[in-house]
């Protein structure tokens, strides 16, 4: 049996403010083993190279690995909302410093690409009838409104 994956994140020198972000945002969050530099750099010595931690029940990695990578809307963390309220609070936090994008993407302020959404917008946009109305809704929105998908799903817009 294979070990389940986890992801790392490779940041230039934030590692820590990145987890510590992470940790505020995600309430069931932990921090696990730290790395640090030693005299063989190639970071200074003492300094963190890795902090592994959990958020959601998901393993993840930060790396302090440089300049020379960057994040891109490539890869994104998709986090399925139970409703309006969780939508506005992911939003909200992971905005702060960031940018907004559309249809429920986002960048955090360290690079980071999210997507905020309800859990059942996949089901709503997949409806051959009403799906399409729905996602052109959503086309139109940054933050998703989810009273404002449901209309245009059940045509009241």
């Amino acid at each position: 049996m294979s070990a389940p994956f986890s992801t790392c994140l490779w940041f230039d020198g934030c590692a820590e403010e990145a987890v510590q972000h992470y940790l505020s945002v995600f309430k069931d969050g932990s921090t696990g083993r730290i790395t640090r530099y030693t005299e063989a750099g190639p970071g200074p010595e003492g300094s963190v190279m890795a902090i592994e931690f959990t958020i959601n029940g998901q393993d993840f990695m930060a790396l302090n690995g440089g300049p020379m990578f960057k994040f891109t809307e490539a890869v994104s963390f998709q986090i399925r909302c139970a409703d309006q309220d969780e939508v506005d609070y992911y939003w909200d936090r992971l905005t702060e410093g960031g940018e907004e994008s559309q249809c429920g993407w986002l960048k955090d302020k360290f690079g980071v690409s999210w997507q905020v959404y309800p859990a059942d917008l996949p089901d709503l946009i997949a409806d051959p009838e009403r799906g399409p109305r729905t996602a052109q809704a959503m086309y139109e929105m940054s933050k998703i409104d989810y009273a404002a998908l449901r209309r245009a799903y059940d045509g009241t817009a």
